[in-house]
């Protein structure tokens, strides 16, 4: 069962919501939500959750419990500060968007997102990525594009799957070497960071067959 309500005007989550428990795919995007309800957690057959565009500064700790949100969340252009460590409990999901926020961290928890295998979170305030973040051995493509990031962990070069990773427009002023441990990475965006200096080992990424933009 599906029920979409995008951009319906909507203050909060219509009642007909709560009567669907075999409710799968939701969509409440382009709305004019504040806040979600801890009732959320009660849509326990939910694989697929459309949250993006409204005003909500928070999301229930309830969302991290949903047994069968696995395909796709999508958090992006609201007015978040942080994720809650509950959403870490998404362990089988797939794709996670919070882009377009004011995010200026993550969870410590972040890799126990284990079956991630794309994750956008450009256009936030985030200055760093926690240390788990190499436990998401799953990800494909990485978008960090537009934070504050002046480094990456080391522990990114785990990400044996990784094919894209969008670095543009942050305040990066080093790289880790760890990133010629990624075999399949394709393409690396590093443009506009005026203060990159540009390690020695670039060339070897790009004999990697990885087209670095610089």
């Amino acid at each position: 069962m599906e029920l979409d309500f995008y951009r319906h005007g909507l203050a909060e989550i219509p009642d007909s919501v709560w009567s669907a428990p075999e409710l799968r795919v939701l969509n409440l995007a382009n709305n004019e939500l504040t806040s979600v309800p801890s009732r959320i957690g009660e849509l326990t057959s939910l694989h697929t959750l459309d949250l993006g565009h409204n005003q909500l500064t928070s999301v229930p700790d309830e969302l991290g419990s949903l047994p069968n949100l696995t395909e796709y969340l999508y958090l992006s252009d609201n007015r978040l500060s942080v994720l809650p460590d509950s959403l870490c409990r998404l362990d089988k999901l797939r794709y996670l968007s919070a882009t377009d926020n004011g995010l200026v961290r993550l969870p410590d928890a972040l890799g126990s997102m284990r079956s991630l295998r794309e994750l956008r979170l450009y256009y936030n305030k985030l200055s760093s990525l926690p240390d788990s973040f190499g436990s998401l051995t799953a990800m494909r493509e990485l978008y960090l594009r537009g934070n504050q990031l002046s480094t990456l962990p080391p522990s990114i070069g785990a990400l044996q799957d990784l094919r894209h990773l969008d670095l543009r427009e942050n305040e990066l002023v080093a790289l880790p070497e760890e990133l010629l441990d990624l075999p399949k990475l394709a393409k690396l965006d590093l443009r506009w960071n005026r203060r990159l200096e540009l390690p020695s080992w670039l060339p070897k990424l790009e004999e990697q067959d990885c087209v670095v933009l610089l």
